[in-house]
């Protein structure tokens, strides 16, 4: 697997830093961004090193992985309105942001809360 050893993701992905992860397998990650938009926002990556989102190689899979999380967000929050965002500037490893409305109840910066109610729900 190809990671490059400055990248805060790789780091994640390997353990080094911790998180409050929502999902794995063998080729995503996704997991409770460290500065929420909302309750349940989440990081969706890749586990190997691409700089985009659009040089994963298996993106579709990829895809099916952030409507996976987004289904659960949906549940876990009690909305329908899930934002996504594929920008890629704020770190130089491919990911997606995934996140209820800013209107939802909770306390963003409950991770571990958010994260198990975000679990529970997974399909």
């Amino acid at each position: 697997m190809k990671t490059n050893q400055n990248c805060v993701f790789c780091k994640i992905v390997k353990g080094e830093i911790p998180s409050y992860k929502i999902y794995e397998d063998e080729n995503f990650l996704a997991f409770l961004d460290i500065n929420p938009q909302s309750p349940g926002h989440t990081q969706v990556i890749p586990k190997e090193h691409y700089r985009w989102v659009w040089d994963t190689p298996n993106v579709g899979e990829y895809f099916e992985v952030v409507r996976k999380i987004a289904k659960a967000q949906q549940k876990a929050f009690a909305t329908d309105f899930i934002l996504s965002k594929v920008i890629g500037d704020e770190v130089a490893h491919a990911h997606v942001w995934v996140f209820p409305n800013s209107k939802v109840s909770g306390d963003k910066k409950d991770f571990a809360e958010n994260a198990k109610k975000i679990r529970k729900t997974l399909i």
